[in-house]
């Protein structure tokens, strides 16, 4: 199963290195990351493998959302098809 996982926020040392290794110890595996700096401002979009996470995407979310808040960042993940139909053009 792969998730994507979104990161926006203030520009500031460390966002990769934190997120990348929350994912680690929770047994996610980051497929392909994209990364830009608009300005002030930090975005990053992943696309995970979910398949040796040690937790549900659900407990996933949330865990990720407080750390994210925690950093000072919004941080989502979502299954991968629900992603790309809330895209859908």
């Amino acid at each position: 199963m792969r998730a994507v996982v979104t990161v926006v926020g203030k520009d500031k040392t460390g966002i990769i290195a934190k997120v990348s290794t929350f994912l680690a110890e929770k047994g996610v595996n980051i497929l392909d990351i994209s990364q830009t700096i608009l300005q002030d401002y930090f975005t990053m979009i992943m696309l995970v493998d979910l398949s040796g996470a040690k937790e549900e995407l659900s407990v996933l979310a949330t865990e990720s959302a407080e750390m994210g808040e925690k950093i000072g960042m919004s941080i989502h993940i979502q299954h991968e098809e629900i992603f790309n139909a809330m895209h859908r053009i």
